[in-house]
C-alpha cells in the first residue's frame, strides 16, 4: 500500500488550525420571568374581572361569575392564547435555526425591504398615524366599559357627554387658570423694572458735552455714522457694527458717551440696569432679556434705529469666572483720581506706594489683586440671563411671530424675512477681563474701545468746562498746572474737586473759588482730611524725618516726577506720606528707574538708622515689603540681577501653572532670595551715600514738615535750592546757623526716643528770620 508522505511544516510559519464553523443562528433563550410575565398580567386581570362580578352579585357564585366573563371578557381569553401562541413560536425559534431564520428573514424580513423603501418622513408619519389609532381604539374600549354599552354606542354617545360635562370642565379649568395665573402674574411683575427707556426729545446731550476723550469719540462717531446711514455698507457687502464695548476705570465719561450717541442719533436711548436681571427665582432673567428685545425691536422699528446701554455689564455678561480677555490694565485703585493710599503700610507710620512711579505701583497693586484659580469676576449668569442675551443678540434675523413662522409655513408658504432692525448694543464695564468670550465676539460686539484717563489737553479742557459753571479767580496757567498735578483725574473726579473747591470758598464765606481751593479741594479728595491727632514730640520728629527721607531721595534722583505734597497729618493707618505726580504720561520704565523707586522705598530705614543711631520704626515694614516684592519681580521677571531667564515663564512651563506668573514671586529656589538680599543690599548703600550728603536738606524737610505739618512739592524745592516757596521760605534753611539749631533740636530728640530725661522738646523759631527776610 502506498502511504501517505508525512506532513511537512509549513515554510511561512505554524500550520493554523481550521476554525469551527459558526452555529447556525437561533433566537436568543428568554428568561423565565420574560417568558411568563404577560401570561400572569393577563390571568391577573381577568382574575380581578371574575371577582368584580361576584362583588356586584353576591348570589353569584365564582363557577357562574366565570362562564359569563367568558363570554363577556372574551377579548382577555384571546390575549392568553395570543401570548401562548407568541411563546410557542419564541419557543421553537431558540430550538429550531431553520423555522427561525424562516420568520426573521423571510416574512418580518420581507416586509421590513418593503416598509424602507418609504423615506424616513413618510415611515414616520405612518408610525405616528398608528399610535393615534391604538390610542383612540384603547380610549374607546375604555370609555365603552365605563359606560357599560358596546363600542360603537360609546363613540356615537360621546358628543352629548361632553356637553353635559360640560360646566364641570369649565370649573375645573378656570380653577387650573387661577392658580396657574397667579404664578404668570408673578413672573410679570418681577420680570418688569430695570429697563428706562429715553427718547429723542428727553436727551439733551450731545458729543460736544463730553471733554477729555476725543480719541474714543472719533472711533465711536464712525459707527454712529453708519447706523444713520446704513446703506453706505450694506450697499457694499458689508454689514452695520451693532456692537460696542467702552471699558476702562470708573468716572471717565462711558455712560455719558452712550448718552452722546443717542442724543446725535435722534434714536431713543434705553438704559440697562444689569443688577436688574437678578433674581430669586430662576428664568426672571430669561424674560426680563426677552421682553427687553421685543421693547428694542417695536422702538426700532418706529423710529428707524434705537440705543441701547448696558451699565456694569460684567454683572451681567460673565459665566462666574474670568474670561481672560487681554484688555490691558487701566491703573487699580481705591479712588477714582488713581490715589493709592492705604494699600501698602498699614499700620506703619507712612505710605509705601505713593514713593514709586506709576508703573512700579501698578506691579505692586496687581501682585495683590491676583484672582486665584481664574475665580471671580462679578456675579455669575448661570440661570440662563447670559444665554438668552447672547441668543437674543445674534438672533435678530430670525423670522419672528406664530402668523408668521407657524400659519405660514402650515399654508405651505415660506416665512417672511424679518426686517432690518437697526439696535446698536453699548456696554461699559471697569473689568473687562470678567466678560464672557461668547459676548465679545464680532457680530455681538464688534468694536472694543478703552475710555481711560484723559490727556493733559483733556483734563485741561475739563477743568476748563467745569470750572466755567462756576466764579473763579484761576488762571489758564493754574489750570493747566493743576491738570499736570492730577494725571489720573476723571471727568468724575475733575467735577467732585471743583464742586469741592466751591464748598472751601463757601466755608470761608467767599463767592469766588481761588486757587488755595482747588488746591484744598484736590488735597481733600485725594488724600482724605487729615485725622484730628497730635503726635508728641519724639514721635512727630521721627515721622516728619521719615517722610523728609523719601522727600530728598525722590527729589535727587526722581527725573519723570515732581512732588507734589508731603505730610506728615495721620489720615487713618496712614501716618504720612509724599505723593509724586509725573511729569508726561508713559507707559514703561526703564531699569535704572525701577532701582530709583526702590531707593526712595528704603530712603525710610536708611534715613531711620542713620539718624537714630542703627535703629528704626516698624513703620519701615510697608516700604520694606514694596522695596522687596518690587526687586524680587524685576528680578524674576526683567533682567534686572544676574540671569537673563524669566522665572514665572519657567515656573508656568514646568508645572503647567499659571497662577505662579501671576502673584507675588513664590519661586525662591537656587539662590533666588541671595540675589534679591545683594540687589537690596547695594540700593541700600547708594541711598545711605545720598541722605549723607544731604544731610542738611533732610534737617530742613523735617523742620519744615514738623512746623507746617503739610507742604507743597514747591516748598520742597524751596528748602532744596533755598529760595521763597508758595507757604515758606526756604532761604532761612541755607542760612550758616540752621545746621547748628536743627542738630541740637535732633539731638534731644534722640535723647528722648532713648528715654534720657530731657526738658520739653522745642522746635527751633525761624519765623522771624522768614518774617524780616525780603523777595529775592
Amino acid at each position: 500500500m502506498n502511504q501517505a508522505p508525512p506532513a511537512q511544516p509549513s515554510p511561512i510559519g505554524p500550520v493554523v488550525p481550521p476554525q469551527p464553523e459558526p452555529a447556525p443562528p437561533v433566537r436568543k433563550p428568554l428568561v423565565f420571568w420574560d417568558r411568563i410575565k404577560f401570561l400572569v398580567l393577563f390571568g391577573a386581570l381577568f382574575v380581578f374581572v371574575v371577582a368584580a362580578a361576584t362583588a356586584d352579585n353576591p348570589i353569584m357564585g365564582w363557577s357562574d361569575a366565570m362562564r359569563e366573563q367568558v363570554s363577556s371578557s372574551w377579548w382577555l381569553l384571546a390575549l392568553i392564547a395570543i401570548e401562548v401562541v407568541r411563546q410557542i413560536h419564541m419557543l421553537i425559534g431558540e430550538r429550531s435555526s431553520e423555522y427561525y431564520v424562516f420568520w426573521t428573514d423571510r416574512v418580518f424580513g420581507r416586509f421590513e425591504r418593503r416598509l424602507r423603501q418609504l423615506n424616513d418622513w413618510n415611515r414616520y408619519r405612518i408610525g405616528r398615524a398608528l399610535k393615534w389609532v391604538a390610542t383612540a381604539a384603547v380610549f374607546a374600549f375604555v370609555y365603552a366599559r365605563i359606560k357599560h354599552d358596546s363600542v360603537f354606542n360609546a363613540i356615537i354617545g360621546l358628543p352629548g357627554d361632553i356637553w353635559r360635562a360640560a360646566p364641570f370642565v369649565v370649573q375645573i379649568m378656570f380653577i387650573m387658570f387661577i392658580t396657574i395665573g397667579q404664578f404668570a402674574l408673578l413672573f410679570w411683575f418681577l420680570s418688569r423694572g430695570g429697563v428706562d427707556v429715553y427718547f429723542p426729545e428727553d436727551i439733551k446731550t450731545r458729543f460736544t458735552d463730553v471733554w477729555g476723550q476725543d480719541h474714543v469719540l472719533s472711533r465711536v462717531k464712525e459707527a454712529v455714522f453708519y447706523l444713520e446711514k446704513p446703506q453706505e455698507i450694506e450697499s457694499r457687502g458689508g454689514y452695520v457694527p451693532g456692537g460696542i464695548l467702552l471699558w476702562g476705570p470708573p468716572g471717565t465719561g462711558k455712560t455719558l458717551i452712550a448718552e452722546a450717541v443717542a442724543g446725535e442719533t435722534g434714536k431713543p436711548y434705553v438704559f440697562v440696569d444689569p443688577g436688574a436681571f437678578q433674581a430669586m427665582f430662576f428664568g426672571v432673567g430669561v424674560m426680563k432679556v426677552k421682553s427687553l428685545f421685543r421693547k428694542l425691536r417695536k422702538l426700532s422699528l418706529r423710529y428707524g434705529g434705537v440705543i441701547v446701554f448696558f451699565d456694569e455689564a460684567d454683572t451681567l455678561g460673565n459665566r462666574g469666572q474670568l474670561a481672560g480677555g487681554d484688555f490691558g490694565r487701566s491703573t487699580p485703585s481705591g479712588h477714582a483720581d488713581g490715589s493709592w493710599t492705604g494699600l501698602i503700610g498699614s499700620g506703619g507710620s507712612c505710605n509705601g506706594m505713593t514713593y514709586a512711579s506709576n508703573s512700579a505701583r501698578r506691579q505692586l497693586v496687581e501682585a495683590r489683586f491676583v484672582v486665584p484659580g481664574g475665580g471671580g469676576g462679578g456675579q455669575s449668569s448661570f440661570d440662563g440671563t447670559l444665554q438668552a442675551l447672547l441668543t437674543e443678540i445674534s438672533g435678530l434675523k430670525k423670522p419672528r411671530g406664530f402668523l408668521n413662522r407657524v400659519v405660514r409655513r402650515a399654508l405651505g408658504m415660506r416665512p417672511k424675512p424679518p426686517p432690518k432692525y437697526r439696535i446698536m448694543v453699548m456696554m461699559a464695564t471697569n473689568m473687562p477681563q470678567s466678560l464672557d468670550e461668547a459676548l465679545l465676539r464680532p457680530g455681538r460686539i464688534d468694536r472694543i474701545y478703552k475710555v481711560g484717563y484723559p490727556s493733559k489737553e483733556g483734563r485741561v479742557r475739563t477743568f476748563n468746562g467745569y470750572l466755567a459753571k462756576v466764579t473763579h479767580e484761576v488762571t489758564p496757567d493754574q489750570v493747566e498746572r493743576l491738570a499736570v498735578m492730577s494725571p489720573y483725574a476723571t471727568g468724575a473726579s475733575i467735577k467732585d474737586m471743583v464742586n469741592e473747591a466751591l464748598i472751601q470758598a463757601i466755608k470761608a464765606g467767599r463767592e469766588v473759588v481761588t486757587w488755595p481751593d482747588l488746591l484744598r479741594a484736590k488735597s481733600i479728595k485725594e488724600h482724605g482730611l487729615p485725622d484730628d491727632h497730635e503726635y508728641v514730640e519724639r514721635e512727630r520728629h521721627s515721622i516728619a524725618l521719615h517722610e523728609a527721607c523719601h522727600a530728598v531721595v525722590m527729589y535727587r534722583l526722581q527725573k519723570h516726577m515732581v512732588i507734589d505734597m508731603a505730610s506728615i497729618e495721620r489720615r487713618g493707618d496712614t501716618g504720612g506720606f509724599v505723593a509724586p505726580v509725573p511729569l508726561e504720561d508713559r507707559f514703561v520704565d526703564w531699569r535704572s528707574e525701577v532701582e530709583i523707586d526702590v531707593m526712595t522705598f528704603l530712603a525710610s530705614i536708611v534715613g531711620e538708622r542713620m539718624f537714630f543711631d542703627g535703629d528704626h520704626t516698624q513703620g519701615v515694614g510697608g516700604d520694606l515689603h514694596a522695596a522687596t516684592e518690587l526687586v524680587a519681580r524685576s528680578i524674576g521677571r526683567h533682567a534686572m540681577g544676574s540671569t537673563l531667564m524669566s522665572r514665572p515663564a519657567l515656573a508656568s512651563g514646568l508645572d503647567g501653572n499659571p497662577a505662579h506668573t501671576a502673584g507675588s514671586p513664590g519661586y525662591l529656589g537656587g539662590g533666588f532670595a541671595d540675589e534679591v538680599e545683594a540687589k537690596l543690599q547695594e540700593l541700600y548703600q547708594r541711598t545711605e551715600v545720598i541722605l549723607s550728603d544731604n544731610r542738611r536738606e533732610v534737617l530742613a524737610v523735617t523742620h519744615a514738615l514738623e512746623t507746617n505739618k503739610t507742604i507743597t512739592g514747591e516748598d520742597v524745592e524751596a528748602i532744596m535750592k533755598g529760595t521763597l516757596g508758595p507757604t515758606l521760605d526756604g532761604r532761612r534753611y541755607h542760612e550758616p546757623d540752621f545746621l547748628d539749631l536743627a542738630e541740637e533740636y535732633h539731638l534731644s530728640a534722640v535723647q528722648a526716643h532713648r528715654g534720657h530725661p530731657t526738658e520739653q522738646l522745642r522746635l527751633p523759631d525761624l519765623s522771624r528770620a522768614a518774617a524780616s527776610a525780603g523777595p529775592d
